[in-house]
């Protein structure tokens, strides 16, 4: 064999050990990244379930400056309605007749993270409300009066008091404290025994004639298409919440003065296309 092809043989066998040696690396390091995650999805994977939210509303007076006055202004129209909303208010109620210190006490039905809940469809109505939309219906249904308008300062003061209040809520959270469609009971409400439930129980802050304070049924009270004119909803609200600060009916009781209460009459709901906008004068246009 001549020293060339000594040289070519000699040159070829190193190419060919490049050639593998470099294979090799390459399918050893393809591996490596694909059975080993990224920092980000190995985070993601060892991460257990979603944490739990947690009841801890924020101050109004927190808010940030840039939006303070509108919330500390929502949270003044749920607490005291006629004041600060009166020509949203056509009975003897206000927003905080059920949702008690702004909708932040668990001794009501709460508004904490309402705002994380909507759009959504309600099964009662059989349509899709966004969160404006369902104030409005609310206004309408339980205040018996025409609801704020979509733009008028009433309504960005309440939608901005119900975002903070939900601020640290993920959207679409499963809230712990959101009151149950019905109470678990098979027990067929008996309104006869109601009556005797409500003598007992109600009548000494609500009336005899269900006009007190506040009113539960006649002119004063919520309308018949207010969700509070069911019997499943009226017993879970009663069964949880009264006597204020002493709830102690059983669901049969709840659910028998709930039927009682349900029979009583009330404003009749005539429904209206609601206001998307108000009457104010709009501001010139610039060219």
């Amino acid at each position: 064999m001549n020293n060339r092809t000594l040289l070519y043989a000699l040159t070829l066998t190193c190419i060919l050990l490049i050639f593998g040696a470099w294979t090799l690396a390459f399918f050893h390091y393809g591996a490596a990244v694909r059975q080993t995650p990224a920092p980000q999805a190995l985070a993601t994977l060892q991460a257990g379930p979603a944490a739990e939210p947690q009841f801890n509303p924020p101050k109004p007076q927190d808010a940030p400056e840039n939006i303070r006055e509108a919330v500390m202004l929502g949270y003044n129209i749920i607490n005291d309605t006629a004041q600060y909303a009166p020509e949203h208010v056509g009975n003897e109620l206000a927003c905080a007749t059920c949702h008690l210190e702004g909708g932040t006490s668990k001794a009501s039905i709460t508004l904490v993270g309402v705002a994380a809940t909507y759009p959504r469809f309600l099964a009662s109505h059989g349509y899709s409300a966004d969160l404006a939309q369902k104030v409005q219906d609310c206004f309408a249904r339980n205040l018996n009066a025409a609801p704020p308008a979509l733009d008028s300062r009433t309504m960005q003061a309440v939608l901005a008091y119900l975002h903070w209040i939900s601020k640290d809520i993920p959207v679409y959270a499963k809230l712990p404290w959101a009151m149950p469609a019905k109470l678990d009971s098979n027990h067929k409400p008996d309104a006869a025994s109601g009556a005797s439930v409500y003598a007992d129980n109600c009548a000494s802050c609500h009336g005899d004639a269900g006009d007190g304070s506040p009113p539960l049924w006649g002119n004063g009270a919520y309308t018949d298409g207010s969700t509070m004119h069911d019997i499943n909803t009226f017993a879970v609200f009663t069964h949880r919440f009264m006597p204020p600060e002493a709830a102690n009916l059983t669901p049969e009781q709840a659910l028998d003065v709930a039927a009682y209460v349900d029979g009583q009459p009330r404003p009749h709901y005539a429904p209206a296309k609601p206001a998307t906008t108000t009457d104010a004068p709009k501001a010139p246009q610039g060219k």
